[in-house]
């Protein structure tokens, strides 16, 4: 017991000075440490390192490339020299330095984006896309599960290898967990590349459970590059009776910015495969692309392994650029103090806050602290909804119809400090007006909680809310 009580101290003094976690996160852990002291010890071995101090994933070859196309464009903004089509976007100048600066995050100018908010949909465009493929498909999910979806995207994956397209395949080892060896093996004997990020240990233990790869990418040829909140699975074609209808937002962009997505795909990809895909230059030539877009887009991601929290610095900017109103959807709640701050301030200083999360959970705890924090935005005078027509899984958050984020992270503090994160920043009044409108649309499907709907809640209810809010950092 003598020898308990020193590792727990020595543990919490670990935790406190030399480790970069924000103080929610830091308390959770002591009282974790403190009430189950043994178990506590264990939890923290499987699911509290920290990974901020080891930077994971190095350009190597392309590094200097990029770094001049980010300082030439940090220069023409300096100077001013950086024209924007629609001089509207100029207040948000700011915010593209930032993701220069902070992300090396180059804005592209000649993006075609399609929104896709229904799986079958969504799944109808990639398939085409994968059977279009002439020289590769990169494909990253968090979630493969091996159902009626999946077998019909490895039929067709299996037959563009083939016919001679290069396929990689990179996979979470947490979110694929259902899937079997024998189902990777059965691709890598078809010649599709295989690989798995953060694998288990013996193939069974995962002593970085809490770290994931949550990001869903596919790049086709350099052309096409999808990247959203669809994972594959028969419940994200609205195939689960548990969840009925999955309503999601999933972007297909060509232009430009595939490339930066690409080169995103390749960083994961080196680091799970142990090879160096930027020696390869053919996955980065320039195609010609089929579609004029006009689109602005920067391709941001961040992770644990990352200097700056540039996906949470993305939201918490636009929150506090916004003049008109912020539409915000996200399945799980649970922001930090800055950013809750930023939206009560903003709904009490008259700006048109709303925000839709799922009316049932996928998970419990979650669930009941997301609700939580809702009840702090009702009583600061923002407009809360619960999505009633299935499950609500989608990413978004869109400011003035002018500027909107979309992809993989969702508004909470496992987003911002854990998983490894991919967004797309659109600026442009078209397409985040048409992101807005499906928002608009799905009120029609919400219940709004209003103030006397978040009184009513009984005590147990309250509890749950208190308890879950208490465990959130480590959820």
């Amino acid at each position: 017991m003598e020898h308990l009580l020193i590792i727990n101290i020595l543990l919490s003094l670990l935790i406190i000075f030399f480790q970069r976690r924000s103080p929610q996160t830091v308390w959770t852990w002591l009282l974790v440490l403190y009430f189950i002291p043994i178990l506590g010890f264990v939890l923290y071995l499987i699911i509290g390192q920290d990974f901020h101090k080891s930077h994971m994933f190095k350009m190597k070859e392309i590094e200097g490339e990029l770094k001049y196309a980010v300082r030439r464009q940090e220069e023409h903004i300096y100077r001013r020299q950086l024209r924007l089509a629609n001089p509207a976007m100029e207040r948000f100048r700011g915010l593209i330095l930032y993701n220069l600066e902070a992300g090396e995050a180059v804005l592209t100018d000649n993006n075609d984006v399609q929104i896709y908010t229904d799986g079958r949909k969504k799944f109808e465009a990639l398939l085409r896309e994968i059977y279009a493929a002439q020289h590769y498909i990169h494909m990253q999910y968090y979630i493969i599960k091996n159902d009626e979806l999946w077998q019909t995207i490895e039929k067709a994956l299996i037959q563009k290898a083939r016919e001679g397209v290069e396929v990689r395949i990179l996979f979470d080892s947490m979110g694929c967990r259902t899937m079997r060896n024998r189902d990777w093996e059965r691709l890598e004997k078809e010649g599709i590349l295989v690989a798995e990020f953060f694998p288990a240990l013996l193939g069974q233990l995962q002593l970085r459970v809490n770290y994931r790869n949550h990001r869903k990418i596919v790049v086709i040829d350099g052309r096409v590059g999808f990247v959203g909140g669809f994972n594959i699975g028969r419940e994200y074609i609205g195939r689960d009776k548990k969840f009925g209808y999955w309503r999601d937002t999933h972007l297909c962009i060509e232009g430009s910015a595939v490339t930066t997505l690409a080169v995103r795909f390749v960083l994961d990809w080196n680091y799970a495969a142990k090879e160096n895909l930027f020696l390869e230059d053919h996955l980065f030539e320039l195609p010609t692309y089929q579609r004029n877009g006009h689109d602005l887009v920067q391709v941001i991601s961040s992770g644990p392994d990352s200097k700056t929290k540039t996906i949470h610095d993305n939201y918490l900017q636009l929150i506090h650029s916004a003049k008109h109103h912020i539409y915000l959807q996200t399945p799980y709640f649970i922001p930090d103090e800055s950013i809750l701050n930023a939206l009560q301030i903003a709904s009490r200083s008259g700006i048109d806050v709303r925000i839709m999360i799922p009316s049932k959970p996928d998970h419990p705890f979650v669930y009941w602290a997301t609700y939580s924090y809702l009840g702090e935005m009702v009583a600061a005078g923002a407009k809360c909804y619960v999505y009633n027509n299935g499950f609500l899984h989608a990413k978004t958050l869109c400011v003035d119809g002018m500027v909107g984020s979309v992809g993989t992270a969702n508004m909470d503090i496992r987003s911002f400090e854990l998983n490894f994160e991919v967004n797309a920043v659109i600026y442009s009044e078209r397409t985040v007006q048409r992101l807005e409108r499906a928002f608009e649309q799905d009120i029609e499907k919400c219940t709004q909680i209003t103030r006397n709907i978040y009184d009513q809640r009984n005590m147990m209810i309250r509890a749950k809310e208190q308890f879950s809010r208490l465990l959130s950092p480590l959820l």
